[in-house]
């Protein structure tokens, strides 16, 4: 018998057999990051983004091919890891990938049960099962690879008590910015290979029970010189969505394709993170040195109530201080959503962020599509790589 599941939280109709609802998700639980100096990363996430200390693993704590700092941030962890010796397959990453995400640690509630299911259906493994144990009590990790050499860990941590995980200490430091307002995780985007789009959506449908809820062609997103083509994947409760991109062939170089270059095959483009009031968080990052991308042209901003439509009556916020900052509005019909994004944070071209701000939207500001990739295009331009 087939189960209706509302969702609330993405104003979405869902249908599933029991088959199909195999993996239930609780949230992201960590995004890890492998780096070529942890140390230094850590300091830079700290000043600029508002990340806090939060814990440490490494030789002082009997770790003796890696070190590992865990930043929080409200329900957002990241953990920055870098190799101790040139023979770790840490360091082989980031030499062919430079610093990029390596795994994306999901959180559910039997991490045996979620290997065994998505295994079974065809995922590679990365680790099995493993107990972690100290004084705090266990974790259960267990890992499988999704597209290039990135990581899907499904982390169990219902008799766990400590601050991250068993083998870390808390990390005390007298140096902590005040957060910026981020919040949460809302989506993290993968960019794959010529043609392989469909592959990893059929992946993610038959492997981890996803759902494609939403597709863009080259036909809705490209500019004068090049394209792309886009399908959002989301877990059965929402909580989890990952769009997938891939190049479409154009005049000249897609953002995609020069990530794909640079990055040296399939991987994490950007994570965006929610905030509940973009214009500050957006303001405090511009003071502490993050770079945004291009503000669009007049024009764009002449177009808002347009692109409102029956939601111009609901901004709340002032469309002078939006522009000053560079903000991209953009509106479905449950409500409108505010978006941002970083330069690169990396001398490679490769992963960025997204600021994003809900009100009732539960798209991804695909009428900003454009004015974003003109943006991108003129940061290609500079980089000579259009």
């Amino acid at each position: 018998m087939a189960k209706q599941v509302k969702n609330v939280e993405y104003g979405l109709e869902k249908i599933f057999t029991g088959a199909q609802d195999f993996l239930p998700l609780l949230g992201t639980d960590y995004v890890e990051f492998y780096v070529g100096n942890a140390k230094q990363a850590a300091h830079f996430y700290k000043t600029a983004f508002g990340f806090q200390s939060h814990a440490y693993a490494g030789l002082e704590t009997g770790v003796r091919d890696r070190a590992s700092y865990v930043l929080k941030q409200d329900k957002i962890r990241i953990v920055l890891t870098t190799a101790l010796n040139s023979e770790s397959p840490i360091g082989e990453h980031v030499k062919k990938h430079g610093d990029g995400v390596k795994v994306i640690a999901l959180w559910v509630e039997d991490a045996r049960l979620a290997y065994e299911e998505t295994t079974k259906r065809g995922a590679k493994s990365y680790m099995e099962p493993t107990v972690e144990k100290d004084e705090n009590g266990e974790v259960v990790r267990a890992g499988i690879y999704t597209y290039g050499e990135t990581v899907h860990m499904f982390v169990e941590r219902k008799n766990y008590n400590g601050d991250f995980l068993p083998g870390y200490v808390k990390w005390e430091s007298d140096y902590n910015p005040e957060p910026v307002g981020l919040k949460f995780i809302d989506h993290m985007v993968g960019n794959v290979g010529w043609n392989q789009m469909n592959t990893w959506v059929k992946w993610y449908e038959d492997v981890m029970g996803f759902e494609n809820f939403l597709s863009f062609d080259d036909k809705q997103i490209h500019t004068e010189y090049s394209a792309l083509m886009s399908k959002v994947m989301s877990n059965g409760n929402g909580r989890i969505k990952f769009p997938i991109n891939e190049p479409a062939e154009g005049k000249k170089k897609s953002q995609i394709e020069e990530y794909l270059d640079y990055y040296e095959g399939s991987g994490v483009q950007h994570i965006a993170v929610a905030t509940d009031d973009i214009i500050k968080t957006v303001s405090d990052l511009r003071s502490r040195g993050v770079e945004f991308l291009s503000v669009p042209p007049q024009a764009y901003y002449d177009e808002i109530p347009a692109r409102l439509g029956a939601h111009d009556h609901e901004l709340q916020e002032d469309i002078e201080a939006i522009q000053k900052l560079g903000i991209m509005v953009d509106a479905d019909e449950e409500g409108y959503l505010l978006q941002i994004f970083t330069k690169p944070v990396e001398d490679r071209p490769t992963l960025f962020f997204e600021i994003i701000q809900r009100m009732g939207a539960r798209g991804f500001g695909a009428g900003n599509f454009k004015a974003l990739f003109e943006s991108i295009e003129r940061e290609q331009g500079l980089r000579g790589t259009l």
